[in-house]
């Protein structure tokens, strides 16, 4: 075989290793990761109404939720490079496992913001972690859809969280309510899946006995080279600075958008249709089945192209729209799903493209870095979204105010990707 065709073949067979051995499982991390920060969701359906809480009480709690997720992103974000992802990332699930499951018994708001903002501690620096682990086995070149691909379980567990969630508001067991298992039990996986990730994980490709010795050898060559190409450039120049600042501005307006909709997506389908708890939470699945293939085909396309920038800027384009047009659809139920649907595509579509960004432009401990600080002062927008959306329901009646407020969120987002600097791999 011709040493150019061999090479490819080795780096095919390589790829498809570490995808068949990663991916399922890193897949299965993040379904019970978003689970466990959607439910409540669902839970409020019926929580809101036997605890006496408001639209701005359920808003404030449900986002309190990332004012705990910012106190660890960082350094959670370092431990992943310079320590163990392995057993950082177990220690985050078998945590926030117990905490979500305790949440189940809360019975005033204070007991409700409290629980989730300990939730949010909990669960800090999984999913930058989780990024900074891709970067460990990936190129820059495979990585979008590597991400696109993790990241499309956050579709998968909104639409299997959905009749999952509608089953058990039915239930009432031993005197406690449906919602109030739903929490407890939908706890359960993160803990057990905690146990078994220090038993599956492997930190490094170097350690990896079940690539074959040349399969290893390649993907650490491939990867030891591009460390050392992004070695050579200055450590933190000004504009890569300025591109970090406005990463954390795009993604902090992205979660404003993303959790304040998809927090409220049952109550405003509940209070659209007037349909049950769990004829709502059945229903609510669909915008986000409709953001799968929407999602994985924008990450495909942007390792294709080579470009990043503009299919995140698409992507919150369609966010925006769906959110503006949701605001306009009157008493009609079929056309307001149309509106949340896109919304959803616009919601998942946006993520591979977009965290593909930084480990493009820097490397090593300064791009794990920055994905921490860009997920933890970015992801403070899932604290203002939901609870914009929910004082101004409660102070106005409806939710068209608020949608408006996340749309133009979304718009800006759109515009300030577009003054990122084209990382290395879109100039060549």
């Amino acid at each position: 075989m011709l040493p150019a065709l061999a090479g490819t073949a080795l780096a095919d067979r390589t790829r498809r290793r570490i995808n068949r051995r990663l991916m399922p499982f890193l897949f299965l991390l993040y379904i019970i990761a978003f689970l466990d920060r959607i439910n409540v969701s669902f839970a409020g359906l019926d929580m809101t109404r036997e605890l006496g809480f408001s639209d701005q009480v359920f808003g404030f709690g449900s986002g309190i939720f990332f004012v705990g997720y910012v106190l660890l992103e960082v350094p959670g974000s370092l431990l992943v490079e310079v320590w163990s992802a392995r057993k950082w990332i177990a220690r985050i699930m078998l945590s926030w496992g117990v905490v979500a499951s305790l949440t189940g018994l809360i019975h005033t708001a204070g007991q409700f913001y409290w629980a989730r903002f300990i939730l949010g501690v909990a669960e800090a620096g999984f999913f930058p972690g989780l990024i900074v682990y891709l970067t460990h086995w990936y190129r820059d070149e495979d990585r979008a859809r590597a991400i696109g691909w993790f990241m499309s379980a956050i579709p998968i567990a909104q639409v299997v969280g959905a009749p999952i969630s509608a089953v058990l508001i039915k239930v009432h067991w031993f005197g406690y309510s449906g919602w109030r298992w739903l929490l407890i039990l939908e706890g359960a996986p993160a803990i057990l899946a905690g146990v078994a990730t220090l038993f599956y994980l492997t930190d490094r490709p170097e350690d990896a006995h079940w690539l074959q010795d040349d399969e290893r050898a390649w993907i650490i060559g491939e990867l030891e080279r591009e460390k050392q190409a992004k070695a050579r450039r200055p450590k933190i120049t000004g504009r890569q600075a300025f591109n970090v600042m406005l990463l954390t501005l795009v993604y902090f307006f992205g979660s404003c958008a993303q959790y304040g909709f998809s927090l409220f997506l049952p109550k405003m389908i509940q209070k659209l249709s007037g349909f049950s708890s769990f004829e709502v939470a059945m229903i609510a699945a669909i915008p986000f089945l409709a953001s799968f293939p929407y999602m994985l085909l924008l990450g495909w396309s942007s390792d294709r192209m080579g470009e990043r920038r503009w299919h995140t800027a698409v992507a919150l384009v369609t966010l925006g729209a769906g959110l503006a047009g949701s605001v306009f659809t009157g008493d009609s139920v079929p056309l307001g799903i149309l509106m949340f649907s896109i919304a959803g595509m616009g919601v998942n579509g946006r993520l591979p493209a977009f965290w593909a960004l930084p480990a493009a432009l820097l490397g090593g401990t300064t791009a794990a870095a920055s994905i921490g600080v860009i997920n933890c002062i970015g992801n403070l927008g899932g604290f203002f979204g939901p609870d914009i959306l929910g004082a101004l329901s409660s102070a106005t009646g409806s939710y068209a105010s608020g949608l408006g407020v996340l749309a133009g969120a979304s718009f800006c987002g759109a515009l300030l990707i577009l003054l990122v600097r084209k990382p290395p791999v879109e100039r060549e």
